[in-house]
């Protein structure tokens, strides 16, 4: 059973076929099994777990299509009384004292939470190997990065560790371990999902999402999660459809673009191929597929890589030794405090975008370097506007690479954060974006295909994600 899809498991829930308590042990059995290989979690809850599947068997009547379904949470969600760190030393040992807003919503709705999943540094990286704990593996190729930030949320679906996951998208964080991984993972609108709770990276551009095994789990985790939260000043007061009843509409009638610029040079060339027959797959069921062009496309990467961790600088200030999370001992001073706490407890990763964020915003470069990126990334949003004008959704690959090996790109910066290159426009423009599985290369790694969409219209490409997935669908391919 553990093998199926989040919603098989919720019709056999509701039909009484199996109990929470069966599948979330049998769960909680291939974590042990398997997580010493793969690295996904960084802490189990078990005793809570159990306890929430019982209580899921014990009601009558089902709370939500997810209750008693085991689910996880990347370590960049609150959870009250369990350790939440984001992967870093300088929060080790902060047991947060409520739930995010998308925790509670979570439990609220009786699914099972099993525990925290592992993830980059605060977010920052997209291998999860800047984790300060543990480095998460590829359930499809152990040798292999899982991506990140959110690898460990997309490896736990994967490894089939659990039913579904929460992971954050700053610049492709759901969307390109989603690719790398064979998982389905959607980054809603910026503002449709509460971040209250949500230890913060860069805040005009995080925003929480769904990993899931199908189109449909992804659904039905975003319906559990969205909406306008009194808590978040930014979550957006929009109304929430059904993220499901569309589903199966089919693509004919849909204007699909192909964005030109996302073919980039050095891009494997089965990831193009990929990506252009999922194209030509789409317009033999009836969609109609023109190429596009966002031309400021080729900002984007300098551009996020100034607001990004611009903005991280501002958020990280909070850690001091002071308040919470890791303190340097036998410091004299309250500068010597600081020093040493935030030089203990940050990894490289971290310390560089804090610097790099740091000058970004300092007096003399602040107008020469964050002004002007906060202008080309309006030219970025605008190019979005005026292609969607002419189509409903865009196609294009979701990764210029597969999964790399583990190690590969640990010492050049820069070549790690080009991995992002084709997701991190989405973010900017604040829209939702979802990769789904579309090949599998010639070497046996997984190949994923990204839609984005008009703000707040996570319903079009969740349809047209599920016209690809009902023509090539790979759920059921599991790691050896």
């Amino acid at each position: 059973m553990i093998h199926g899809s989040l919603s098989d498991l919720s019709e056999a829930l509701a039909a009484g076929k199996t109990s929470s308590t069966e599948i979330t042990s049998a769960c909680l059995a291939q974590i042990r099994e398997t997580d010493d290989q793969v690295g996904a979690f960084l802490r189990i809850d078990e005793a809570g777990a159990l306890a929430a599947a019982k209580a899921s068997d014990a009601r009558r009547q089902k709370l939500s299509p997810l209750d008693g379904v085991p689910v996880a949470l990347k370590d960049m969600i609150l959870t009250a009384g369990l350790e939440t760190t984001a992967g870093s030393r300088i929060l080790s040992g902060f047991i947060p004292p409520h739930d995010a807003t998308v925790t509670a919503k979570l439990k609220a709705a009786g699914a099972v939470i099993l525990g925290k999943t592992n993830l980059d540094e605060f977010a920052m990286g997209s291998s999860t190997e800047s984790s300060a704990f543990k480095k998460t593996h590829n359930p499809y190729a152990l040798d292999r990065t899982p991506g990140g930030s959110s690898g460990g949320s997309a490896a736990a679906v994967a490894a089939r560790q659990c039913f579904g996951t929460l992971g954050t998208d700053t610049g492709g964080s759901i969307r390109q371990p989603a690719a790398l991984c064979n998982v389905v993972g959607l980054k809603p609108t910026w503002g449709r999902v509460s971040r209250s709770g949500v230890v913060a990276f860069a805040s005009s551009l995080d925003q929480v999402g769904p990993f899931g095994r199908t189109v449909r789990d992804a659904a039905l985790l975003l319906q559990g999660i969205a909406g306008r939260d009194p808590h978040d000043a930014t979550s957006a007061d929009v109304a929430v459809p059904s993220f499901t009843d569309t589903l199966e509409q089919g693509v004919k009638g849909l204007k699909i673009g192909l964005p030109r610029e996302y073919f980039v040079d050095g891009m494997d060339p089965e990831i193009a191929a990929a990506t252009r027959e999922a194209a030509k797959t789409l317009e033999a069921a009836g969609a109609q597929v023109k190429e596009i062009s966002l031309p400021h496309t080729k900002h984007a990467l300098a551009v996020y890589y100034v607001i990004a961790p611009a903005e991280a600088s501002s958020n990280l200030a909070r850690y001091d030794g002071v308040r919470f999370g890791h303190r340097a001992k036998d410091a004299k001073q309250l500068i010597e405090l600081y020093e040493r706490s935030r030089a203990e407890g940050f990894g490289p990763e971290v310390k560089r975008r804090i610097m790099l964020g740091t000058f970004a915003l300092s007096a003399g470069y602040h107008d020469a370097y964050y002004v002007k990126a906060q202008r080309v990334r309006t030219l970025i949003r605008q190019d979005f506007d005026e292609a969607f004008r002419e189509v409903d959704v865009i196609l294009s690959p979701a990764t210029p690479t597969c999964a790399w090996p583990l190690g590969e790109k640990l010492d050049d910066p820069l070549a790690m954060y080009l991995m992002d290159v084709l997701t991190l426009p989405c973010n900017l423009a604040g829209l939702p974006g979802l990769s789904v599985p579309t090949a599998r290369s010639s070497g046996g790694l997984p190949i994923g295909a990204q839609f984005l969409g008009r703000p707040f219209d996570e319903v079009t490409i969740l349809r047209a994600a599920r016209a690809l997935e009902r023509e090539r669908d790979l759920s059921t391919w599991s790691p050896s």
